[in-house]
């Protein structure tokens, strides 16, 4: 197994990041146009769905290349990000994009049921290096996130079906990210009563 690298942190929040940033810029510059390819035409927020599947790709190749890791969250991302973009684009149907992170998050927290069903902590595999707690710690942040997760699943459902694409975009460009930093930022008490510094860790 590759061992993994470690990167610059403002570099490696730009790869994760770019292509969501890059989506937002190409919709509202092209948001209000429509191109005809081949015979049919398509509106600007499928073109800039078609610019993120490779985008979002190559940034992940990239980190791959530079860290020789990428977690099953991301992998997982992209996978989804190909199908429903793809079905997006194959069938010129916005509809299909708008559902991907409805997707994401309910199989995310699917996934943390399980394993919280299981009597572990599936989360802890994945930042356990980042933020070492003690195994009540995980278990209590893993459940509360499973719920966020839902919540978020079930907030972008709402939002896409009923308000505006311009309302969604904002809210996957911007919302989302805030509301995750957000969510873990109120998790401070929890991280301060199970948090383990080094001497226990090691122990």
């Amino acid at each position: 197994m590759a061992e993994k690298r470690k990167i610059n942190a403002g570099l490696k929040l730009a790869l994760e990041l770019g292509p969501i940033v890059a989506f937002f810029v190409a919709y509202v510059r092209l948001r209000d146009r429509t191109f005809t390819i081949a015979g049919t035409e398509y509106e600007g927020f499928v073109l800039a769905t078609a610019g993120f599947i490779p985008l979002l790709l190559i940034t992940t190749a990239i980190l791959w290349v530079l860290t020789r890791h990428v977690s099953k969250m991301q992998i997982a991302t992209a996978v989804l990000v190909v199908v429903f973009g793809g079905l997006t684009v194959w069938l010129n149907d916005e509809r299909f994009f708008k559902m991907k992170p409805t997707a994401i998050y309910t199989l995310f927290a699917a996934v943390l049921g399980v394993g919280l069903l299981r009597g572990k902590s599936y989360l802890q595999y994945v930042l356990d290096e980042a933020v070492p707690l003690e195994r009540a710690g995980w278990m209590i942040l893993t459940r509360r996130l499973m719920l966020f997760f839902v919540g978020l699943a079930v907030l972008n459902e709402v939002i896409w079906r009923t308000m505006s694409t311009d309302m969604w975009v904002n809210f996957k460009t911007f919302g989302l990210t805030v509301a995750i930093f957000a969510f873990f930022m109120a998790q401070g008490r929890l991280f301060k009563r199970y948090g383990l510094d080094d001497g226990k860790r090691d122990g």
